[in-house]
């Protein structure tokens, strides 16, 4: 394929990623980087050899660039990716898509109209454990599932200052779900609250959910336990898958056991090399943004279930 020139709006943490994994690609060429913080954008300017822009609009005004990674604070998510649409660059936006389900709906319409990509920036469908959890379950390996649990916590991210928990890690087993069972959703109901002085919203989370043909889900997301863990367990009615997301691990368990060895790859690298595929063969992206918009009202009613102590119905 092509190679495709490429922008980063937003170098903190997650958008110096998206610039090393893009410098390496084979099939993208880094142009240039934005961010409003002169310290930040010098460092990974000299570090890629790239441009550099302390206004986003003069990087969307650059006619090199084709295609932009959005990772902003999610409160300027919307305000971002709608300049970047108006200035014809296909657009992958790290999740959550946007703040409210609003803004969400306006940015896929934007992209629709524009005739460019919108892609969402949920990383862990392509850790390769979760790709292979995918295909067990549609070779019917655990047969009809039943439940789906995960836990994803660990120390509080001083980085993390515009949202809670449940909207910076819930999200990520939340849309995991979405694509390893492929039900709608039909109720959420969550409890969460703040223990830490560190940060202004929730600190922890539980979320259960029910789906359509009577599987449930159960999550657990937090930032106050000491360690790191990721993982996520599916229980069918002939056995049990187990991922760990950070070894990317997967273990079958039941009727159909077997022992399973994974490759492993870096999740992100797999997810901007698909992003920009799907531009050069003018194709949906892996992760659209209707896909995003789906884990976001997902996360959004389980807000609402913990303010209002009961379940939210799903239409």
């Amino acid at each position: 394929m092509r190679t495709i020139n490429v922008g980063v709006i937003g170098v903190g943490a997650m958008g110096y990623n998206h610039a090393r994994v893009y410098s390496k690609l084979e099939n993208a060429n880094l142009v240039a980087v934005a961010d409003v913080v002169k310290p930040t954008l010098d460092k990974v300017c000299k570090k890629y050899k790239t441009k550099g822009y302390s206004e986003i609009e003069d990087l969307l005004k650059d006619p090199e660039i084709e295609a932009v990674s959005v990772c902003v604070p999610t409160t300027f998510h919307h305000e971002v990716v709608m300049q970047a649409i108006k200035y014809g660059k296909h657009v992958l936006v790290e999740k959550p898509i946007a703040f409210t389900a609003e803004e969400a709906e306006e940015m896929i319409k934007a992209a629709k109209e524009a005739g460019v990509k919108l892609a969402t920036g949920h990383v862990e469908r392509f850790n390769p454990a979760v790709q292979k959890a995918k295909e067990l379950i549609e070779n019917e390996v655990i047969g009809d599932l039943v439940t789906i649990s995960a836990k994803r916590v660990g120390p509080f991210p001083p980085r993390i200052k515009d949202v809670g928990v449940a909207i910076d890690l819930a999200i990520h087993d939340l849309d995991v779900m979405n694509f390893l069972i492929e039900e709608p959703v039909k109720q959420v109901y969550a409890t969460m609250s703040s223990i830490l002085d560190q940060s202004d919203f929730e600190d922890h989370a539980e979320i259960m959910l029910s789906f359509d043909e009577n599987t449930t889900g159960i999550l657990e997301v937090n930032w106050l336990t000491p360690y790191k863990r990721r993982q996520i367990e599916i229980t069918g009615t002939d056995g049990i898958i187990t991922i760990d997301y950070i070894d990317q691990s997967i273990e079958v368990y039941g009727k159909f056991a077997q022992d399973i060895q994974i490759i492993p790859v870096e999740p992100l690298s797999e997810e901007l090399s698909s992003f920009l595929y799907k531009i050069d063969a003018d194709e949906e992206p892996e992760i659209t943004g209707e896909d995003g918009l789906k884990a976001l009202k997902m996360v959004l009613a389980a807000n609402k279930s913990s303010k209002e102590h009961s379940p939210i119905n799903f239409k």
